[in-house]
């Protein structure tokens, strides 16, 4: 599992960069508003997610309509937590939303790891 958890967190390091750049793009030069451009950002960065963990992650994955299926129902719970904590941290405490993302990531990555794992081990 140790080995497993360095690649997912690699795996999760790279498209968090990308999710960073497309929330940024999306709300400073797209004028979209943050929570938009945060759920769009979190669905590309799910859909390279999924890609790397089946092929690299977990190379021996299910890759069966249910595993991927289960996959995309834990990714929609993943964004409802993205959201809230994105929402909550700049609507209530104020806080810049880059600073909100790198927060609600946090949450988000340890549900991710154990749901993604049940699903696709």
């Amino acid at each position: 599992m140790r080995i497993e958890l360095i690649k997912f967190l690699m795996a999760g390091g790279s498209c968090f960069v990308l999710e960073l750049i497309t929330l940024w793009c999306l709300t400073e030069f797209g004028g979209i508003n943050y929570l938009w451009s945060a759920a769009i950002a979190f669905t590309l960065a799910v859909a390279v997610n999924y890609v790397m963990c089946v092929r690299w992650v977990w190379s021996s994955a299910r890759r069966t309509t249910k595993a991927a299926t289960i996959f995309l129902l834990t990714s929609v719970a993943g964004l409802g937590i993205n959201q809230v904590c994105m929402f909550l941290m700049v609507e209530r405490l104020g806080l810049h939303y880059m600073l909100a993302k790198i927060f609600s990531t946090a949450l988000v990555t340890s549900w991710n790891f154990f749901t993604k794992r049940l699903a696709l081990k």
